[in-house]
């Protein structure tokens, strides 16, 4: 799934992200450390792998978060 990278706390390595649709879906320090990166800005495209929820479930949980490559 893509997002778009919403905020980020180089701190915590948390933050959210808006879905396409303008959702926003917090993640945490776990899903930020799997997908490598060191540092996210706002605007970036991102690739979220997503656990739980069924669209306006709000135990949706992102397990993954990486840059979204072309």
């Amino acid at each position: 799934m893509q997002a778009t990278a919403y905020t980020y706390d180089p701190e915590t390595r948390t933050g959210q992200v808006l879905l396409d649709d303008g959702t926003p879906v917090p993640f945490d320090a776990p899903a930020f450390d799997k997908g490598g990166l060191r540092l996210l800005r706002p605007g970036q495209r991102v690739r979220i792998e997503v656990e739980g929820g069924d669209g306006e479930d709000s135990a949706r949980r992102i397990t993954l978060i990486t840059l979204q490559t072309f």
